[in-house]
């Protein structure tokens, strides 16, 4: 079963203002309720190099986040378009690694599990409590989950 949104997609082209300040912005834009933000390399007019600043809000949080890029960057304005994102129905498992137990995310198209991603924060944490490369706890988590889904007890 596909899961269906309707968002509203802000866009402001940036060409005056240092990416270490853009980077942050990100996650405080989830934080804040956004749905998802990311950066473009873009070229602008007169050839000049900037990023455009993306996010995918609800109409409700829509004066949250026109707040937050005018008060947090040197935008002077951004244009918004509404979009409807059709999502696939997801669900989490937890496996148990050598480092620990890790959130596998799955995605399931029409009753069928289409995909699987071990979450990210539950690796970058035990790779950092353990001193292990953050792709290690990747594989493990990855052969944990399909040893698993085979019922493989190794």
């Amino acid at each position: 079963m596909l899961i269906e949104h309707e968002y509203i997609e802000v866009r402001s082209n940036i060409d005056d203002q240092s990416p270490e300040q853009l980077a942050p912005l990100l996650e405080d834009l989830i934080t804040l309720g956004a749905a998802d933000a990311w950066l473009t390399h873009i070229l602008m007019k007169k050839g000049r190099p900037g990023v455009q600043l993306s996010v995918l809000c609800t109409q409700n949080s829509l004066h949250l986040v026109e707040e937050f890029i005018f008060t947090n960057t040197t935008a002077l304005g951004f244009r918004y378009t509404p979009v409807t994102r059709h999502a696939l129905e997801r669900r989490f498992e937890e496996v148990q690694t050598p480092y620990g137990p890790i959130k596998i995310k799955l995605g399931f198209y029409q009753g069928a599990n289409v995909g699987y991603a071990p979450e990210y924060e539950d690796c970058a944490k035990l790779a950092k409590e353990k001193g292990v490369p953050l792709k290690d706890v990747f594989a493990e988590a990855n052969r944990a989950y399909l040893n698993q889904l085979s019922g493989n007890k190794d």
